[in-house]
């Protein structure tokens, strides 16, 4: 696709029910992140996700949607604990259904990448803001501003290709950076906060959907006022319970 210059389009889910409804769209691949730590068990980070919360989401997911291309995140900090240790990890979540795993960063663990992809397993990379180091990096902000930061980000990028992955997020980083690791490397870049210079892009369902109206991050848009549907929605039952109106002789049993 990125040969033919088609952009790729990725959602992140978490459940069996918003899986089965996006087979029934045209989005091109599923992530299961570590934000489910977040979205769906209110955590305040990406490393409150261990390996069986990343198993148990991965294999709901897949149950929702059997023939989907489902990466699941390696949950912080299993790839830092060496090869044997993080294929223990991707054993678990290839079981539960994930067709590749993503890690974040690059230093310190090319070698386990590297021994992942050799033992015949996909693996994305995940440059920029990487959550999972989220207090090393001072919050959640734009990485790569100033020239040395820049370099350093485009040199990992290199590596990573170059260890093998098979594709590339890019999270948070200015428009510019993205561009050039995006015309740099031969495997597509999948932007999120990252400008429109990338070969794909990535949300969270729950955020694209309006689910949050309190999380307004610059890069995100939303296609629709979920929030406002939901509870319409649940108003409109529960004033219909009130009115005696639910359930009706069609909605019961003689």
């Amino acid at each position: 696709m990125k040969d033919e210059g088609v952009r790729l389009s990725m959602v992140t889910c978490y459940d069996a029910w918003s899986a089965r409804l996006l087979a029934r769209s045209s989005v091109d691949a599923l992530l299961v992140g570590d934000s489910v730590s977040m979205v769906m068990h209110g955590h305040p980070s990406t490393v409150h996700a261990d390996l069986e919360m990343m198993r148990l989401h991965t294999a709901a997911v897949r149950r929702g949607d059997p023939e989907a291309f489902v990466v699941a995140d390696m949950p912080f900090p299993l790839h830092r604990l060496g090869p044997a240790r993080a294929m223990e990890a991707v054993d678990v979540l290839a079981k539960a259904g994930a067709t590749a795993v993503k890690i974040e960063g690059a230093r310190g663990h090319l070698d386990t990448v590297e021994h992942i992809v050799e033992s015949g397993f996909p693996v994305m990379g995940h440059l920029g803001l990487t959550p999972q180091s989220v207090h090393q990096l001072g919050g959640y902000r734009v990485q790569g501003r100033d020239e040395a930061a820049a370099e350093q980000i485009f040199e990992d990028s290199q590596a990573l290709e170059a260890a093998g992955c098979f594709a590339l997020v890019l999270e948070c980083v200015p428009k510019a950076l993205a561009e050039r690791i995006s015309r740099a490397l031969r495997i597509p870049t999948i932007g999120i906060g990252s400008g429109p210079g990338c070969d794909g892009q990535i949300l969270v369902l729950h955020d694209m959907l309006g689910m949050n109206p309190g999380f307004k991050p610059r890069f995100l848009r939303t296609f629709l006022d979920g929030a406002g549907a939901v509870t319409g929605a649940v108003d409109a039952y529960a004033e219909a319970v009130r009115a005696g109106d639910f359930p009706n002789k069609r909605e019961s049993f003689l």
